[in-house]
């Protein structure tokens, strides 16, 4: 029987795009598929990036008789398989957020998934590049891959489309930060909606309502998924978010008190370093901000 990857999940159907090797999908159309029944009652639920034996049946439909091993779930958004989560943040309209910025990259940590952050709209800056360039430095230091882009010039687009080739992304983000424009720049024929930007609100309108893979060719497909506002931190412990500040790595094993906080302890090394200059100013302020909100969500529940 034919393998294939679940690319929409619609109503009950499932739509999968036929392979060949790995993850190069064929020039054939996806074809509509329904769940076996054995597969609910293993309780197993079918995600978008799932790779499936499925059968055809009559009029060209289609039944998914096996999932095969997942090498990854996200919950939010559903998506199975992926191996690349690219942030996209934006130089200007709307201004850069490093607060959101840091909070997706703790998400991103916890999740086990490899980040990208992606700065778009580059034409627009107006300081000749210099924030741009220092946010760049910052999480480069930190040891992320960091890639600037512009719809408008091209800048960037073949160098994003080359990294996302050989697996499942996930494109996730500021609202309004251009993600349906740069999706239609690196895939030719695309054709997004794309949303305008409201000033006065500063966010932009959400134009994407589900999650759907697209072949980017070269055996790469793209998540598109909603903008996000807001990240909630209930579904981690308080005690992980150091964890995922990858920079206290080199110093929180050398705390003088087990189960560090990084908050107000004598001897703690990350403050330490901070105080010196080796843990930037914004992302030691977030942890803070970060952890006290965490604190004050537990008390709640």
């Amino acid at each position: 029987m034919p393998e294939g990857i679940i690319v929409k999940a619609l109503s009950g159907y499932y739509y999968v795009k036929p392979l060949r090797e790995g993850l190069i999908a064929t020039e054939e159309d996806s074809v509509q598929c329904r769940g076996r029944g054995i597969l609910k009652k293993k309780g197993i639920a079918p995600l978008v990036g799932d790779r499936v034996i499925y059968m055809l049946t009559e009029h060209g439909e289609g039944m998914v008789d096996e999932l095969l091993p997942r090498e990854s779930e996200l919950i939010r958004p559903p998506v199975a398989n992926v191996s690349l989560a690219v942030l996209l943040f934006s130089v200007r309209e709307p201004d850069m957020n490093l607060n959101l910025l840091d909070k997706f990259l703790v998400h991103i940590e916890h999740s086990g998934l490899e980040p990208l952050i992606v700065l778009t709209k580059q034409d627009l800056a107006n300081d000749n590049g210099e924030a741009t360039k220092y946010v760049k430095e910052l999480y480069e230091d930190i040891g992320y891959e960091v890639m600037v882009t512009s719809s408008i010039t091209g800048a960037g687009s073949d160098e994003l489309r080359e990294r996302l080739t050989g697996g499942i992304s996930v494109f996730a983000g500021q609202s309004g930060v251009g993600k349906s424009t740069l999706l239609n720049r690196i895939v030719p024929g695309l054709k997004l909606e794309t949303g305008e930007i409201s000033l006065r609100l500063g966010r932009g309108r959400h134009t994407t309502r589900h999650v759907e893979l697209m072949d980017i060719g070269g055996g790469g497909f793209v998540a598109d998924t909603p903008g996000f506002s807001q990240l909630d931190f209930l579904e981690l412990g308080v005690e992980e978010l150091s964890t995922c500040f990858r920079e206290f790595a080199n110093y929180a094993g050398d705390c003088k008190f087990r189960g560090c906080s990084h908050q107000h302890e004598p001897g703690c090394r990350v403050i330490e370093a901070w105080k010196a200059g080796n843990i930037a100013d914004s992302r030691y302020e977030h942890y803070k901000l970060f952890f006290n909100e965490m604190k004050d969500k537990k008390r709640r529940y």
